[in-house]
């Protein structure tokens, strides 16, 4: 297979909004793909590689774009042998060896080739395929039910994979994808819910209430002496988190596998800001000496697994069970999350205020009835939580790239200085614009520059916008000393002086223990 085919399909998938369209797109180049072609060509329809993360900039991609090839003759083997070998290179010289071959590749493209090929190596491969989009491509191609991939994928925590597997093999081959301990199974999300009431009188009484702890996600694999540790996005952290694993080596089982949160709680058992329990996943994660920084604490919900016993589609009320008789047996087992399960009304509002007043996100309310079921955000797992909302003075705006070269995208965004001064930065932003929105910020910032740096512009402090936050925290990159987490453009508010916008003591106010 072309190349050229699947930058057609990407093409076709970004021209429509329709999601079985989308599907169709995909479906039709899988279905002419070789058995050898298939994962790649569904992680690059899905925006990645099999390679992962290249390292390789936006610019440098840019530049290596010139003398596009007249004709389409790369194949699908060719580019994914490519990145194989680029993803190998390291060591002494690596970096101009890295740029030959990618010129190498560019040089080989056509022109729609390697506009395909910046946007998917610099993951800005935004066509609207989600994942949830290529799986029911991925049926529609093999002729399976969507039920049967998604549950292999699931299990074997690779997209790619699974497409492989059901195009070759069919549904027998993807009914025979079973959980193993030590591969990391894609993690069950929550959905929004609206507020407590609203998520009760659609879930019903037999549901859980347990804390949504503002930590990491981590699943964690026992064989043995053999402790894993894996994030939500299933990159593996054992070795940066050996506290973790010991805290489940002690517990009374062989073989497990446990979902759960983990986060740093400071000596009187409230939960320190967001950044230090991030900071152990990095390399700032240790001492001098090898020492942890600062020490996790793993806060347990399900079990997916247990002695043997797959788990993973008995309902949550069976699986609360088994993780209760498993964590009961010692007092220094990992902490099961709190929570009430079958509350009235009022107990678990009482759960919900409970969270908050210890300085939590608020609640995830869980269907009891419910099997383990990852790839997308159902009814049965809703979160409810505070949303925090700022409005802020846009400072700045930056010239976008990808899609959006050619329009004003990441904003600035500063709070007002409560002792009259210049608004305070505490952040950026480019979530939440529409291109109506990115059309009127280009259209509009000009005129409201005080300075035109070749990067964008510094605006005038006249403009408030409302964000919504998922809180703050602090950092030493901003002159306040905190940041905005998670920020998203919700509207601009022309009802607004900045003299109105929210101060920085407001945006202090929202850091965890304040």
């Amino acid at each position: 297979m072309l190349l050229a085919d699947v930058v057609a399909a990407s093409a076709a998938v970004a021209a429509t909004r329709a999601r079985t369209a989308k599907a169709r797109a995909i479906a039709d180049v899988l279905r002419r793909a070789e058995p050898g072609e298939v994962a790649p060509v569904t992680a690059w329809l899905a925006g990645d590689t099999l390679q992962g993360r290249l390292g390789v900039g936006w610019r440098t991609l840019t530049r290596l774009t010139s003398d596009p090839a007249s004709a389409p003759a790369l194949t699908v083997a060719d580019v994914d042998a490519a990145l194989t070998a680029l993803a190998a290179e390291g060591g002494a010289g690596s970096a101009a060896r890295r740029e030959t071959a990618l010129s190498g590749l560019m040089t080989a493209a056509t022109a729609d080739e390697q506009r395909f090929l910046v946007r998917l190596l610099a993951g800005e491969l935004r066509q609207g395929a989600l994942e949830g989009v290529v799986l029911d491509a991925v049926a529609a191609a093999a002729g399976v039910p969507a039920g049967l991939v998604r549950r292999a994928a699931m299990l074997s925590g690779s997209l790619p994979g699974t497409a492989a597997t059901a195009l070759t093999g069919g549904a027998g081959a993807l009914a025979e994808v079973r959980l193993e301990v030590g591969r990391p199974v894609r993690p069950m999300l929550a959905g929004p819910g609206s507020s407590l009431d609203a998520v009760l009188a659609d879930l019903g009484a037999d549901v859980t209430v347990e804390y949504k702890l503002d930590g990491a996600r981590i699943q964690v694999h026992r064989d043995g002496d053999d402790v894993r540790v894996w994030t939500r996005t299933l990159r593996e952290v054992t070795g940066a988190v050996p506290e973790l694993a010991e805290r489940v080596r002690a517990l009374p089982c062989e073989r497990a596998v446990l979902d759960g949160e983990t986060l740093a709680l400071d000596d009187d058992g409230a939960p320190r800001a967001f950044q230090d329990t991030m900071s152990r996943f990095g390399s700032a994660g240790t001492g001098g000496d090898g020492t942890a920084a600062v020490l996790l604490s793993p806060f347990l919900f399900d079990v997916l697994h247990l002695d043997g016993r797959d788990l993973v589609d008995e309902p949550l009320a069976v699986r609360l069970d088994a993780l209760a008789g498993l964590l009961a047996a010692d007092e220094h087992a990992p902490l099961r999350m709190p929570g009430v399960r079958r509350p009235t009304q009022e107990q678990a509002a009482g759960v919900l205020d409970g969270a908050l007043a210890a300085g939590h996100e608020g609640v995830v309310v869980k269907a009891l009835d419910a099997p383990y079921a990852a790839g997308r955000r159902g009814r049965a797992w809703q979160k409810v939580k505070p949303v925090h909302t700022l409005d802020l003075v846009v400072l700045a705006a930056e010239w976008g790239y990808g899609r959006r070269t050619g329009k004003l995208s990441n904003i600035s965004l500063g709070a007002r200085d409560p002792d009259g001064g210049e608004p305070v930065m505490v952040g950026k932003t480019f979530k939440g614009m529409t291109d109506e929105l990115l059309d009127w910020q280009t259209a509009t910032f000009p005129g409201l520059a005080a300075e035109t740096p070749a990067w964008g512009v510094r605006l005038r402090p006249e403009l408030v916008v409302e964000v919504a936050l998922d809180g703050v925290q602090r950092s030493p990159r901003y002159p306040g000393g905190v940041a905005l987490r998670f920020a998203r453009v919700v509207r601009y508010r022309p009802d607004k002086t900045p003299a109105e916008a929210d101060d920085l003591d407001a945006v202090r106010g929202l850091l965890a223990g304040s």
